[in-house]
């Protein structure tokens, strides 16, 4: 049945539509890779529960001379020759704000038919990492784009939802933040170490840590190439492509080259208390969300 005049869209809203729907398509594909690299990694890590303040009872165990009498569990502790302490669940939940490079670069793949795009992998990792943490009581955002952190089911689609569709714009790496909040980074970093340094002391300085998670297409650190080879600098028409006569000489150098920025990221994380995990896109997702989920908990758990 053909729309009449008073409910055709007007051409704005047809133009935001189909902005809306392809920023949308991505997303049942990443969710569904997200869940199942999210379920291989949650057997085989163990949980965060720990013994703190919380209403929820965790375990029994025998009574110290360290601990209150009130704390002593009586009818419990009537079934046995012992004295037994009733523990709770630690129920403090910590905020995870996220964010992920959008740039024109991420968005490139040297074998689409094998690997993900770089910005593909890395909305992949985010989503699985934020679907362990909310399942385990963390509260997770997107970084510049998420009004307030969230958790539970609703939280999840959320978050998940967001980083399917964000622009991963570096402004966002400035939004307001509370104090010592952990972040998740993943980009390539091809910005420059110089830049990124200033971006990471800016919020060492709020204070904040966390992770950075190091996106790599094996072409890039490996440079494959033979022949003449012409080399154009992704999202932008106003640098002239570098056109090199034998790729296969310059591929020593750009390796060296490669090699030295990776080693730069790993020391400035490092000095400024921020973990890094390096994955390329050829190698399982399963691995690096390992990685990283190990890496939160076990700062969190300090």
């Amino acid at each position: 049945m053909a729309l009449s005049p008073f409910t055709r869209p007007k051409a704005g809203e047809t133009s935001l539509r189909r902005r809306a729907e392809a920023l949308a398509a991505p997303f049942p594909g990443l969710q569904a890779e997200a869940e199942r690299v999210a379920a291989i990694v949650a057997q085989g890590v163990h949980g965060r529960r720990r013994a703190g303040m919380g209403e929820s009872f965790w375990q029994y165990r025998p009574y110290d001379s360290s601990d209150a009498a009130r704390s002593i569990d009586w009818r419990r502790s009537a079934r046995s020759d012992a004295l037994f302490v009733r523990e709770t669940e630690w129920e403090a939940s910590n905020t995870v704000w996220m964010w992920r490079d959008g740039s024109a670069g991420m968005d490139w793949s040297s074998d689409p038919k094998k690997n993900p795009t770089k910005k593909d992998r890395a909305s992949v990792l985010s989503m699985a990492l934020a679907t362990l943490l909310i399942r385990g009581g963390e509260r997770c955002a997107v970084l510049g784009e998420s009004e307030r952190p969230r958790t539970g089911k609703a939280g999840l689609e959320r978050v998940t939802a967001r980083m399917a569709a964000s622009m991963g714009e570096a402004e966002n790496l400035q939004a307001d933040i509370p104090s010592h909040a952990r972040i998740l980074i993943a980009s390539d970093f091809l910005d420059g170490a110089d830049k990124w340094r200033e971006r990471l002391s800016r919020l060492t300085a709020r204070p904040a840590s966390g992770v950075l998670l190091h996106i790599i297409d094996p072409a890039e650190e490996n440079f494959p190439y033979s022949g003449r080879v012409r080399l154009t600098y992704p999202g932008s028409g106003l640098i002239e492509p570098l056109i090199v006569g034998r790729a296969e000489r310059a591929r020593e150098n750009y390796v060296a080259r490669f090699a030295a920025h990776k080693q730069t990221m790993a020391n400035t994380a490092r000095r400024l208390g921020w973990s890094l995990v390096t994955h390329h896109t050829d190698q399982p997702a399963t691995r690096a969300l390992a990685a990283l989920y190990s890496a939160f908990c076990g700062d969190m758990n300090k």
